[in-house]
Order: structure tokens, then C-alpha cells, then sequence
């Protein structure tokens, strides 16, 4: 090869290679292939200004590689932190710098939070938080513009924060340059370059970072909104799910509605209703009534708390009749309650097992209807019931006035009823509150046969029944009744007498009355107990009051004084006949002692109270007394 053409050999190498040759090496080429010095000079500026070029291209064409890739990954998307994450490692590849970040905006706190970094050493560093106003971030976001300091420690005091110059001084970080990320009108972030020297930043590496920027703004705004997308997803599944929900519960509630109106219409009581609830709500369901006693059950076993209720049970049913609302009760095999009530007026409750599904507002609604359903029906039976009760009281009225000429048509009444006249021989009285009457005729019905008679008469609770169809026990009786009207109630009963009622009822209207004047209550008496008292003593209870007072007051205020018991020596003597030695072994006494107590009831009831007249007088007070307080020792 000659001389020229090794000189021209390297004058292309040098041509293509920038990073070897400069212009002074082309210039000398240029000057051994004879060129002067001044053309040499010109031609070697042009080759150094071609290989600059070449060297911009070349790095344009490395950007817009790694751009194009981004975009690739932007088409393909599927995990937004790892395609965020690459695009923070290009920017710090292809800016040459040593740290790269990206801050996402919060726009509720307006703090910037690091989300990705490349080429970080500090664990602070990459979990920092930049607040509102402080910081080169800041300044970005306000702008909306690239903001670039050659030494972060010299820029503006105001913008310094203690938690950020820690977190920038632990990288031993120098210039920053950052970028908005921008998308329609707002920043949702900031994308940083930094170095660990100072350094100014190019007008190219400025459009680089922002082009880098632009699409870390795409990745995150689709993030957003696939995240929005999800949860506007998840919230139409949701709603869909609760519709569907809702249109399952409302057919149910339908069907109910339905089965509840025919259940009304054919008469079929209480039971028809706890079916239909059982049956379209999949749980066992009790109907009880005031007293808590079951009048209907389905869907059985019942729940041990259906068959003897709890407090917060009772709990729930007083709020249910306070609200008119369905109330859940947790925990105590009772699901819900819904109250029997209308107006002021409590008949029972509803009560629900758990099941299979939880009850909806539907549900619940449901439940309350078939509640006001059975009120409807209590009402109904109600009516139905106050229509027999008045012709059974009728009937009773006539059986007892005992009116010949009303005879024939008192038989013809009873029999409709199925009562048969000639068998009813027993009678029991009530002296019930006369706003509580109608509840005790009810009451009392329900616990005696169709084949009874039960009414009101002459201010009393009256039930003429038959011996032969089995003893009644009164007291049983009473007690149910006082418990349904929720008042003290007192019960008389005569002797059967077959053919005479008329008469066994005034002799236990008496007996009625004089327990009344004794302000006796709650009591259970036989007719026969006091049918000497009654017969011949004034039933006014002052009247009584003042008898008692006068004829063995003395003595019980003696007795209560002293803490003595000369009131029981008093009946121990009338007892036995005025006999002092009977008296004495009865009282298990010496006969001396009766007698020192006898001389004191001379000085508490005066000499004569032994007189025939006064010791009969005494004697009817005392055992009239006597049995007072046994009564109420009952």
C-alpha cells in the first residue's frame, strides 16, 4: 500500500471514530497527503462535526430503542410495578446517572411517596415521603414543569426539609433533575435522575427523562384505572349479587304474603301461619301467646330456647312491641321476635330458629307481616269469642235468675250451645277488676269444655260446669286467671248442688262479698267456711271492720304491745267450750296458767265478756278471724 493510501486509510478511520481521533489527527492526515495547512484545518472541523452527529444519532437511536421497548411493554401491560420498574432502570442506563426514582402524588395528602428507585443504597431513601411545598418535587408539581439543581445543598432554604436532607445526604446525592408526570390536568408524579457530583442537565437529557416520564404517566394512569375499573367490577358483582338477593327474598315474600292471606281467609288459627313461615324461611318458628305458653310450632325440633324463654328473649319481644319492628336476638337459639300486638294490646310473639340463610330486610319485613297476621287472627277469635261469651254470660244470666217463664227458652238456648242444663251442678265465682273481666271470661273458657257455661253476672266471673266430667281445681284456676289479667283475683266455690244453682249462687255471692269486706285477696275459698259467717254478718267492709274492732280488738292490740299470745289462748278457749281444762291440754298448758291468762283477758276485755250475749258475739269474731288468717297463710 503506498503512502497516500495509508494516509487516506486513516483519515476514514478517523472519520467513523471520534472516540480515537480528533481533529488535530485528521489534520496532520490531511497535511501528508499534501493537503495546506488551512484546507486541512477546514476539512478536519468538518469530520469532527460529522462524527458528533454520528455520536448524537447513535445515542437518539439507543434512546429511542429503549423507548420503543417501553412502549412494547406499554402495549402488553400486565404488571404495572414491573414495567415501572424497568422504566426507572432505562432512565438510569441511559441518562448515565447514578440514581433514578419515581415519586407518585398523592392527591389527598399532596405528599409525594418514592414508589421505584434504581441504583439506591438507602433503605430510608426508598420509603421517603416528600410534604406539600418542600423539596425540588414540589416545585415540579407546582410548575408542571422540569426543574434541575446542580447542588441540591445550595438550592432555596424555604423549599429544605429535615427528612428529605437526611434521605438525599444518606445517597450522597448532588444534582437532581426531575420530570412531571402529567395526565390530562393533573400530576400524579415526579420522575428523577440524580448524581453524586455536580452536573448540569442538557436540554436533550431533559426531553429524554420527559419522554421516559410520559410513559411511566401512561402505566400509572392505566393502573388507576384498572384499579377503578376492578373495583367498579367488583362493586356491579356486588350489587348484582344483592339484587339478586333481594329478588329471591321478595318472591319468598311473596309466596308468604300469599299462603298468610288464605291461611286468614280459612280459618285455620295460628298453626297454618307458624307452616308457611317454616316452610318459606327454613327455620323452626313458634307462636306463644301473652302468658308465653305455645299455641302453634312448625319446622320442628324447636330450640330449647323457643320452649322456655330467655331474658334477652323477653328482652327482644318488649322491643319488638315497643318499635313494631322484627329484633334479632343472638345467641340464644332464638334467631328473631316479632310482637302480637295491636294498638296498646299484647297477644304473644313470633319466634324464629336459626337456619340455613341469615334473614334479609325482606325476611324481616315478612316476619312482621305474618305478626300483624296473627294479631288479625287473635282479633278475629277475639270477636268470634266475644260473641259466645255474650250469649254464654246471657245464659248463664237467665240459668241463675232462675225465671220460670224464661225457662223453656234458656233450654232451647243451651241446647244450640251443646250444654247440657241438668248436668251443670258446680259453680265457681271470680271477683275480678271489672276493666279485667273480659279477659278472665276468656281465660277461664279456655281452661274449662265447651259443655260449661262461663259469663258475667252480677259483677262476677261465673262458670257453671259439671261434677261428672271430672274435679276442677279451683285454685289452678284462680292462679290462671290472675295470671292473664295480672291482678289479684279471688275464687268461691259451693258444694255441687244438681237443680239448685240459683240458690249455691247467693250463698257464694255472700261468701264472695264477705271476703271482700275481710280485704281478703287472692284467695280460694269454699262457700261452706263461712256459710255461718255469711248468713247472719253485714258484708260492708266498715261494718265488718268496726265488728272485729269492737268484740277482739282490744286483744290484738294487747298481743302486739307486749309480744304476747293471748289471741290464741282466746280461740284455744272458744274452741273448746269455755272449758279451762280442755283448754290447758290442748294447749299442752297447766290449768293454773289458763287460768292466770283468763283473768288477763278480764282486765284487756272487761268482766263480763264471758256473758252469753258477748261470748257468742266474741266467739263469731274469733273463729271468723281464725279463718281469715288461715286463708291467708295459704
Amino acid at each position: 500500500m503506498s503512502r497516500d493510501s495509508a494516509a487516506i486509510a486513516t483519515l476514514l478511520d478517523a472519520a467513523h471514530d471520534s472516540d480515537l481521533v480528533g481533529p488535530t489527527a485528521v489534520s496532520d492526515a490531511l497535511m501528508q497527503l499534501g493537503a495546506t495547512e488551512h484546507d486541512a484545518a477546514e476539512i478536519a472541523e468538518r469530520v469532527h462535526r460529522s462524527q458528533r452527529e454520528i455520536s448524537r444519532l447513535r445515542r437518539r437511536e439507543h434512546e429511542l430503542s429503549a423507548l420503543f421497548s417501553s412502549a412494547r411493554e406499554l402495549a402488553e401491560l400486565r404488571d404495572s410495578d414491573a414495567v415501572l420498574a424497568r422504566l426507572v432502570q432505562r432512565a438510569h442506563t441511559m441518562m448515565g446517572v447514578d440514581l433514578a426514582y419515581l415519586s407518585e402524588f398523592d392527591p389527598d395528602t399532596r405528599e409525594l411517596r418514592v414508589r421505584e428507585t434504581s441504583g439506591s443504597v438507602s433503605a430510608s431513601f426508598q420509603t421517603l415521603r416528600v410534604p406539600p411545598g418542600r423539596g425540588l418535587a414540589s416545585v415540579v408539581v407546582e410548575s408542571r414543569m422540569p426543574h434541575w439543581v446542580s447542588d441540591y445543598s445550595a438550592y432555596a432554604t424555604e423549599r429544605h426539609d429535615s427528612g428529605i436532607d437526611d434521605a438525599v445526604s444518606s445517597e450522597g446525592l448532588v444534582s437532581l433533575l426531575g420530570v412531571p408526570m402529567v395526565t390530562s390536568d393533573d400530576v400524579i408524579g415526579v420522575l428523577f435522575v440524580a448524581n453524586r457530583e455536580a452536573r448540569d442537565f442538557t436540554p436533550d437529557q431533559v426531553a429524554l427523562l420527559t419522554a421516559v416520564a410520559d410513559h411511566a404517566s401512561i402505566i400509572l394512569q392505566t393502573t388507576h384505572t384498572l384499579h377503578e375499573l376492578r373495583e367498579s367490577e367488583d362493586e356491579s358483582r356486588r350489587n348484582l349479587e344483592n339484587l339478586t338477593a333481594h329478588l329471591v327474598e321478595r318472591d319468598r315474600a311473596n309466596t308468604v304474603h300469599q299462603e298468610l292471606v288464605q291461611a286468614v281467609l280459612a280459618g285455620g288459627g295460628f298453626g297454618p301461619v307458624a307452616e308457611t313461615l317454616a316452610s318459606a324461611l327454613g327455620r323452626a318458628v313458634a307462636i306463644i301467646d301473652s302468658q308465653e305458653q305455645m299455641i302453634a310450632a312448625a319446622g320442628l325440633p324447636l330450640a330449647p330456647g323457643m320452649l322456655a324463654l330467655q331474658e334477652p328473649v323477653r328482652a327482644a319481644i318488649d322491643e319488638s312491641r315497643r318499635s313494631g319492628y322484627c329484633v334479632t336476638v343472638p345467641g340464644t337459639g332464638v334467631r328473631a321476635v316479632s310482637a302480637l300486638s295491636a294498638g296498646n294490646r299484647h297477644f304473644g310473639a313470633l319466634l324464629l330458629g336459626d337456619g340455613d340463610f341469615e334473614l334479609g330486610a325482606v325476611d324481616l319485613r315478612t316476619v312482621e307481616r305474618a305478626a300483624q297476621v296473627g294479631a288479625l287472627l287473635e282479633l278475629q277469635q277475639e270477636a268470634a269469642s266475644g260473641a259466645d261469651l255474650r250469649i254464654r254470660s246471657e245464659l248463664v244470666a237467665d240459668l241463675l235468675d232462675d225465671v220460670p217463664e224464661r225457662r223453656s227458652d234458656v233450654e232451647r238456648r243451651a241446647r244450640r250451645l251443646g250444654v247440657d242444663l241438668q248436668a251443670l251442678d258446680s259453680l265457681i265465682l271470680l271477683s275480678v277488676p271489672g276493666d279485667q273481666q273480659t279477659t278472665a271470661l276468656r281465660e277461664l273458657s279456655r281452661q274449662l269444655d265447651d259443655r260449661s257455661l262461663v259469663g258475667e253476672y252480677r259483677g262476677f266471673v261465673v262458670a257453671a260446669h259439671s261434677a261428672d266430667r271430672g274435679a276442677v281445681d279451683v285454685e289452678r284456676l284462680r292462679k290462671r286467671v290472675a295470671a292473664a289479667t295480672q291482678h289479684p283475683v279471688s275464687a268461691v266455690y259451693p258444694r255441687p248442688a244438681s237443680g239448685a244453682l240459683p240458690e249455691a249462687f247467693q250463698t257464694a255471692m255472700r261468701t264472695a262479698r264477705l271476703i271482700t269486706a275481710l280485704e281478703l285477696t287472692d284467695v280460694t275459698a269454699q262457700v261452706d267456711d263461712f256459710l255461718p259467717y255469711s248468713a247472719i254478718l253485714d258484708t260492708d267492709v266498715r261494718a265488718l271492720s268496726a265488728f272485729l274492732r269492737d268484740t277482739i280488738g282490744a286483744v290484738r292490740q294487747y298481743d302486739q304491745e307486749r309480744g304476747a299470745d293471748l289471741l290464741g289462748t282466746l280461740r284455744a278457749f272458744v274452741r273448746h267450750n269455755s272449758s279451762p281444762t280442755r283448754t290447758a291440754r290442748a294447749l299442752n298448758f297447766h290449768t293454773n296458767t289458763i287460768l292466770q291468762r283468763l283473768d288477763r283477758l278480764d282486765h284487756v276485755l272487761g268482766a263480763s265478756w264471758r256473758d252469753d250475749e258477748r261470748m257468742f258475739r266474741i266467739g263469731i269474731a274469733v273463729r271468723l278471724d281464725e279463718l281469715r288468717d288461715r286463708l291467708q297463710l295459704r
